[in-house]
């Protein structure tokens, strides 16, 4: 049997119930470590998995939860939000969230970290998110993404008929 405790998990199921949430977090045999892993094991659609990537924004943590059927459009991104995106550290990741990359979650963070919610994530009723382990997901709603973080809902890659 899988464990079914963790420190950051426990974190993150806190920080659920504060926001009046109590999902069922599911804990895997293995890590899974990509979206369609995730998606395959649940039994969902690739795009329902809202993987949480820390980035830097001018140098500042940022979250940006976004749908597993696609990657997020950094330059794209950036230029939307008025500066320039980077790659973050694991440490920074680590420091960010108190959480390592993999299983990082929307929420249970030591302090708020702003938050972009992939809009694509509004087609789904149920969308699934890391629990703080990345042998963990629990089942949420886009709207709920958007109320627990206090996200910011955008597009995080041109939209298909945009100008290049």
């Amino acid at each position: 049997m899988a464990t079914t405790s963790h420190p950051a998990v426990d974190r993150v199921a806190e920080a659920l119930a504060s926001q009046g949430l109590a999902p069922e977090i599911v804990w895997f045999d293995d890590a899974v470590t990509t979206a369609q892993l995730a998606a395959d094991a649940l039994g969902v659609e690739v795009g329902q998995i809202a993987n949480s990537l820390v980035f830097t924004l001018d140098d500042e943590p940022i979250l940006v939860l976004t749908s597993g059927a696609h990657r997020v459009d950094t330059q794209w991104l950036g230029g939307q939000l008025g500066g320039v995106i980077g790659r973050a550290s694991k440490e920074t990741v680590k420091d960010a969230t108190g959480q390592v990359i993999g299983g990082v979650a929307p929420v249970g963070h030591p302090t708020p970290v702003r938050t972009i919610v992939d809009v694509d994530l509004a087609g789904y009723d149920e969308v699934w998110a890391a629990a703080g382990h990345a042998k963990t997901v629990f089942p949420t709603t886009f709207a709920d993404l958007v109320r627990i973080t206090g996200g910011t809902p955008h597009a995080v890659e041109p939209p298909l008929d945009a100008a290049s």
